[in-house]
């Protein structure tokens, strides 16, 4: 069992779910989780929360049915400059943000322009995870990513929803490998997300975590269990 989910959806995201941050905190609380992050689109995806939304959530509670949360983002990448969707004064405002590729802003391109847009992705301030870099449709280097993330203070995360038999990204399994690989080739951990779009999934890494401990990948490179450790990690500036 692990005890933090840092990449989940309400209804502010703009598709597949109708939850409030009450609704997920409550299932995070069911569930045993100490700590739930609020990542939700950012506004270049249809439907989601316009800036104003993202700029008030530094006034929300920071405790929901017993459940830490923290206020994040998962932002669009928007071309190979590495341009995202949110002002950095709302980032910083923020406790983290993801950086992630959909088809619908930016479609996929070369394994070296995607690299570069994660490369100069990563240069903004609160980035602290790369989001489902293991998507076969957007092939990178994950290797100059990892030597990026050393420098930046950020880290790959494990997705449930790419790896479970519902995904949509392809068959991620050998990008897993290769990040799980190089992560521990240079000490670096990785985050367990679930991705979940709704209460249904929050906490749930079935697949993640099968797949994870199958490739023998250290628990003490985990982040999910070590709340002070995650929580300072995503908090702290670079």
């Amino acid at each position: 069992m692990y005890l933090s989910d840092m990449h989940t959806h309400t209804i502010a995201s703009g598709h597949g779910t109708h939850s409030t941050i009450s609704i997920m905190a409550k299932a995070a609380s069911e569930r045993g989780l100490r700590l739930l992050g609020i990542t939700d689109h950012g506004p270049a995806t249809l439907s989601a929360g316009t800036p104003s939304y993202f700029r008030s959530l530094s006034m929300s509670p920071r405790y929901r049915f017993g459940v830490c949360v923290l206020y994040g983002v998962e932002l669009n990448i928007l071309d190979t400059d590495g341009k995202v969707d949110l002002d950095g004064n709302i980032i910083e405002s923020l406790d983290y943000a993801i950086i992630s590729m959909h088809s619908q802003n930016f479609p996929p391109h070369s394994r070296e322009q995607n690299t570069r847009a994660f490369l100069r992705a990563m240069q903004h301030p609160g980035v602290r995870i790369l989001g489902h870099a293991d998507n076969t449709h957007y092939p990178v280097n994950i290797e100059e990513l990892c030597m990026e993330c050393k420098k930046t203070g950020t880290i790959f995360e494990i997705n449930e929803a790419s790896l479970a038999p519902y995904g949509y990204r392809g068959d991620t399994r050998e990008n897993c490998r290769e990040i799980l690989a190089c992560c521990r080739k240079h000490n670096l951990p990785v985050l367990l997300s679930s991705d979940s779009h709704g209460p249904k999934h929050v906490g749930d890494f079935t697949y993640a975590s099968r797949f994870v401990h199958g490739q023998g990948f250290p628990e003490e490179l985990i982040l999910n269990n070590d709340i002070p450790r995650l929580k300072g990690f995503l908090l702290e500036g670079k």
